[in-house]
């Protein structure tokens, strides 16, 4: 076969074919997850409230997706690069495996855990009822968003990036449009309030996992999956998650600590939750296009790692490092200088500015210091060094950002529990800088010299 593009084409217009169509599709995702809380929003604080108190358990489910992925696509990245064709094959097809063991995982939890899970955080009854009515859709019917993420990145690990920003957005549109149809029954569509919000976003995944096996079937020459007489290979699957597992922990460490972080502000009032719900929704903004980035680099890093091409693994390196820290710049900016009329977008009583306003201008100081931190932990996945990105995720959620949360919170004063978030991003900041050169001396310098 043909040198794939990864291995040839210059390292910067490479990292630009690949990522801009991520980074946009992405950017639609963070508008669609903002639509959907700005029309739940409509309903009351309440319903706000609790669909943001659902945010754990789906930033678990987008974990265990995405973390299973990021292994997929860095291992047959990889395996693109040795050449063994054989060997690509088999990942794609266990991953389809994995898919259907994840599904399961959630319907379980769907089922089962809901409403435990809104009552272990608020005995508010309103609340506890929209929470169940949200949460047990999005994970009963999460098959969607499983087969969406994992076949997307079966395009992504092959160069085809321009195909998952279609599927992203047709998903993407497809909630758009049938949120306020299924919120507020428009069409003769029946009055569904936050369930119809669920509703949306799960029909707009289960189009896009359609659309993503139909390109990869028609589009992905590379990868071919062939399920008949299909047996799970435990060694294959150890080697994804040997990639996946750190980084399924890394993404799943913050669903406890936006649980805990719940917890904590809760204890003042419940407007400070949808405050901290509405952060989520807002910064995905910025992060995502951060991960886009992310995303098109990690096979681009892989891929020329596993062909021994160490210049072109150190430029794709620093490009994206700088790439990152530009954007969360622009974030930071944005957010300092507009809070009030992003917080409008959300119904925001007064009392829910005097919260937000100093929420957002004081989380986003974080920003500057974030985007070296998310460069280098895509860095580590592509390398097989995703352990170092899950003991900073780690170290800066839940030993410094949680505890420190929840010491400022002891001072009566909602406003200085955000200080948390940049004292926590320091310390990310020097342990992803140890780690970075560590990787540099033990694994990119060894193949730059060879």
């Amino acid at each position: 076969m043909e040198e794939n593009k990864m291995g040839i084409m210059p390292v910067n217009k490479l990292i630009i074919s690949m990522s801009l169509p991520i980074m946009a599709s992405m950017l639609v995702q963070a508008l669609y997850n903002i639509v959907d809380s700005i029309f739940v929003a409509k309903l009351n604080e309440n319903a706000l409230t609790a669909v943001s108190m659902a945010f754990p358990i789906q930033n678990l489910m987008i974990a265990v997706g995405v973390g299973t992925a990021v292994g997929v696509n860095a291992l047959l990245a990889r395996s693109l690069g040795e050449k063994d064709f054989k060997k690509v094959n088999q990942i794609a097809e266990n991953s389809v495996f994995l898919v259907c063991i994840s599904y399961l995982l959630f319907l379980l939890i769907g089922i089962f855990l809901v409403e435990p899970f809104y009552r272990s955080q608020t005995d508010i009854t309103e609340i506890v009822t929209y929470g169940k009515d949200y949460l047990r859709i999005c994970c009963c019917c999460s098959f969607g968003v499983f087969t969406q993420v994992m076949f997307e990145r079966l395009l992504q690990a092959t160069g085809k990036t321009f195909y998952t920003m279609i599927t992203q957005g047709v998903g993407a549109i497809v909630n758009i449009i049938l949120d306020p149809i299924m919120i507020f029954g428009l069409l003769g569509f029946p009055k569904m309030g936050v369930a119809g919000a669920a509703a949306a976003t799960v029909i707009g995944q289960i189009v896009a996992g359609i659309l993503s096996v139909y390109l990869n079937h028609t589009k992905n020459y590379e990868v071919k999956i062939q399920m008949k007489g299909f047996r799970p290979d435990a060694s294959v699957i150890g080697q994804i998650y040997k990639i996946g597992v750190p980084s399924i922990i890394m993404q799943a460490i913050g669903s406890v600590m936006t649980y805990g972080m719940n917890l904590i502000l809760i204890s003042f009032t419940s407007t400070a939750t949808a405050v901290f719900g509405v952060y989520f929704k807002l910064q995905s903004f910025v992060f995502m296009p951060v991960f886009g980035l992310n995303n098109g680099v990690i096979p681009i890093v892989a891929y020329n790692y596993g062909a021994q091409k160490g210049d072109r693994v150190m430029n794709a390196i620093k490009l994206s490092i700088l790439y990152a820290v530009s954007i969360m710049v622009v974030g930071f900016l944005v957010l300092q200088i507009a809070p009030k009329p992003l917080l409008l977008w959300f119904e925001a009583s007064e009392t829910m500015l005097s919260i937000g306003i100093p929420a957002l201008r004081t989380i986003s100081i974080s920003f500057i210091l974030a985007g070296f931190c998310i460069a280098c932990g895509s860095v580590f996945q592509a390398l097989g060094c995703s352990i170092y990105s899950m003991f900073v995720s780690v170290a800066r959620q839940l030993v410094v950002l949680l505890p420190a949360a929840y010491l400022l919170s002891r001072l009566g004063n909602v406003n200085l529990v955000w200080w948390a978030f940049p004292i926590a991003e320091l310390m990310s900041l020097a342990m992803t800088a140890f780690f970075m050169a560590k990787v540099y001396r033990d694994i990119i310098s060894k193949i730059i010299h060879s």
